[in-house]
């Protein structure tokens, strides 16, 4: 093994990088995911989870039901005889094998699983009542009510999702009516034990499950505005460096270019020292616009239009630019990339159009951002870039990571129009 490929191995951060990538492939996320992405796919493993045990659990009812079809005295007790007996436990397999299939869907999953499961517990509630004598109330059977009640509240931690196991008791004591089963002091003593055991039950599990899915959303958004606040002061400690170091430099420079200028006499030289003197300032100009990015302190509206000026002064070409709607606030990755697709717009047309005017719009739109940039100059066909020149590819890859889009439209003697929009929502 290579020496550097041994290194790449070892480093923790590649083996984050993976059990990141990973995870996030397994799940099926993006890479800026959100804290209600993370919250929901967080939901949605648990509910599989607790589906595929549903699945185990109807296996194991699935093999009594096949007992009772086979033992002709259990059969019997329950009057299930006959081809139409194995035609309802077929019936049954087969919709929990479907279920089982759909289960990692996100909505079918769920809509199928809690059709199913209502189909259980219309066959238990049946079960429970099928037998004249020791049926109903009576049965022994009735306690299966209340692993039902569970596993609704536990899948569906809602009150009106659990509402059918919660009537499948008053549904048992009217079919005790219907079948002439004579209702005694006792089973309405039972019913009403198991009626507060169903919502002590639906209590516990909705209370919990909720307090648990709180929980779980509060350690997300903190996890999330951690990583936010370190971000913040990595780049407060990285504009404080940079300011410090390279903002001092050139400080520095733009000093002894005024010192030279002033003791150089030839006027090529004093030429060359004044160009040096004004890279030396747009530098330094264009670090305070990143400092301010970076510290969150930069006003879009007002530094792409100084820069439309600064930039027309230097050139000597027209430039105008006008701002519509009302002004909002914008992440930092967002102001970044429309700064720098509007320099990237500005240098491209003064470079190679040579325009008389180049037009510079900012509108802000309910939810977007829109940025165009007209110049009347020579044109273009943009899909004959000249091999070496990323400045579109570059403005493309900005719009695709914000979920922006650009359009790039011109043509050979027309001007150029570019337009960039961007979501407004943080």
């Amino acid at each position: 093994m290579e020496p550097a490929l041994a290194l790449e191995d070892d480093n923790p951060d590649s083996h984050r990088r993976a059990r990141v990538r990973a995870v996030l492939e397994r799940r099926k996320l993006t890479d800026n995911i959100s804290a209600e992405q993370a919250a929901a796919s967080w939901e949605q493993d648990r509910f599989v989870a607790r589906a595929r045990a549903l699945f185990y659990a109807r296996l194991c009812f699935l093999t009594l039901g096949l007992a009772i079809l086979a033992v002709p005295a259990w059969s019997r007790y329950f009057n299930f005889q006959g081809n139409f007996a194995f035609a309802g436990y077929f019936a049954m397999l087969l919709y929990s094998v479907a279920n089982f299939t759909v289960i990692d869907h996100p909505r079918a999953g769920r809509w199928v699983t809690y059709i199913t499961l209502c189909f259980d517990l219309l066959i238990v509630v049946v079960l429970i009542n099928k037998p004249q004598v020791g049926g109903g109330l009576q049965s022994p059977l009735l306690g299966t009510q209340l692993l039902f009640t569970t596993l609704f509240a536990i899948l569906f931690p809602k009150p009106i999702a659990i509402l059918p196991s919660m009537l499948a008791l008053p549904i048992t004591a009217r079919l005790d009516l219907l079948l002439n089963r004579e209702v005694t002091a006792v089973e309405v003593l039972t019913l009403l034990w198991y009626s507060a055991l169903n919502f002590t039950i639906v209590y516990a599990l909705v209370y919990l499950s909720e307090r648990e899915a709180a929980s779980h959303r509060e350690v997300v958004e903190l996890q999330g505005d951690l990583k936010e606040l370190a971000v913040v002061e990595e780049r407060s400690r990285l504009a404080r460096e940079i300011h410090d170091g390279l903002g001092a430099s050139l400080s520095s420079m733009i000093i002894q270019a005024e010192y030279i200028l002033g003791m150089a006499r030839d006027d090529s030289l004093r030429s060359e020292i004044q160009e040096l003197k004004n890279t030396a300032e747009e530098s330094i100009e264009e670090l305070r616009r990143n400092l301010q990015m970076m510290r969150e302190d930069f006003e879009l509206t007002q530094g792409l239009e100084d820069y439309v000026k600064t930039f027309g002064l230097r050139t000597q070409v027209d430039l105008r630019f006008e701002r519509t709607g009302l002004a909002r606030k914008l992440s930092p990755d967002a102001q970044l990339a429309l700064f720098r697709i509007l320099q990237e717009c500005l240098s491209n047309a003064v470079k190679h159009a040579q325009p008389r005017q180049v037009q510079v719009k900012l509108d802000y739109d309910l939810d977007k951002v829109h940025l165009s940039v007209r110049d009347d100059g020579k044109g273009f066909e943009p899909k004959q870039t000249p091999r070496g020149h990323y400045g579109l590819l570059n403005m493309r890859e900005r719009a695709m990571k914000l979920g922006g889009t650009l359009i790039v439209d011109s043509a050979p003697g027309n001007g150029t129009r570019v337009s960039f929009s961007l979501p407004s929502s943080p």
